[in-house]
């Protein structure tokens, strides 16, 4: 029972990132966006991670897990490719 609750928790979390990822590469903009939230998730991503290897767990929780941080990581990269865009742009106001 403890990991369906874990998954549907992951499951929960992770809806929310390949909308925020849509969002973030059509606005093709990086205000609004968390370059240290993001890698914060990532880092309790890796501990989630690193428990279930550390524990020998191998099953669709740790599965949840590795699907949420590639999502989250694909933000970062946006992240970086929409600041360039941020830069380059000539209405930017500085």
């Amino acid at each position: 029972m403890p990991e369906v609750l874990e998954t549907i928790m992951l499951v929960c979390f992770g809806l929310s990132w390949p909308i925020s990822l849509a969002k973030n590469i059509k606005l093709r903009s990086a205000k609004g966006m968390s370059l240290k939230f993001s890698l914060l998730i990532i880092l309790g991503y890796i501990c989630g991670i690193s428990a279930k290897l550390i524990n020998g767990v191998h099953n669709f929780v740790l599965i949840m897990y590795l699907l949420n941080i590639l999502v989250v990581s694909a933000n970062v990269v946006v992240f970086f490719v929409n600041r360039r865009y941020d830069r380059l742009s000539p209405l930017q106001a500085k």
